[in-house]
């Protein structure tokens, strides 16, 4: 109960500091920038990883592979990996565990069993979502979780006696 009511805190603080951060109105920087002499600015270039180092590469694809994933050799099929898995982790219709990534030449391929076919769909939209993803080739198995179901009796009914 502790533990719920501290990330309850934390999880309000946090809103209300990026709310704060974000108001314009108290913001005095809000307009620092209004008397900067106008400039071109430079056109942007394409970047495909910004910020995503090899290290943080090789990481994933041990991650992956320790998942029996695959990820390419590109820094970009790793950074397709990353992004993937965790927008599946931050999805609650795709059970992201269930799902195997595989990223090569920018082309992802899902593999594995979910529950839905909505979490099928919602999956392969997630993935064709995902900047630099080139293909999507969808081989996620619909498998309908089995009823567990604790209740059922698996003996006879008890035999009243007369009183």
């Amino acid at each position: 109960m502790k533990l719920n009511a501290g990330l309850l805190s934390l999880i309000v603080l946090s809103s209300m500091a990026f709310v704060a951060c974000n108001n314009t109105e108290t913001n005095s920087n809000a307009n620092a920038n209004t008397n900067m002499r106008a400039e071109a600015t430079p056109t942007a270039t394409a970047t495909a990883t910004p910020k995503y180092t090899e290290e943080q590469a090789r990481e994933e694809r041990e991650r992956a592979k320790s998942n029996k994933e695959t990820v390419g050799q590109s820094l970009e099929d790793a950074w397709i990996h990353t992004k993937l898995v965790a927008k599946l982790i931050g999805d609650s219709k795709t059970p992201e565990r269930k799902i195997n990534v595989d990223v090569v030449d920018g082309a992802v391929t899902l593999r594995g069993e979910v529950e839905t076919a909505e979490a099928k769909a919602e999956a392969e939209r997630l993935a064709k979502e995902t900047d630099g993803v080139k293909k999507v080739t969808n081989e996620l198995k619909v498998v309908p979780a089995k009823n567990t179901n604790a209740n059922t009796k698996t003996s006879a009914p008890a035999k009243k006696t007369p009183a």
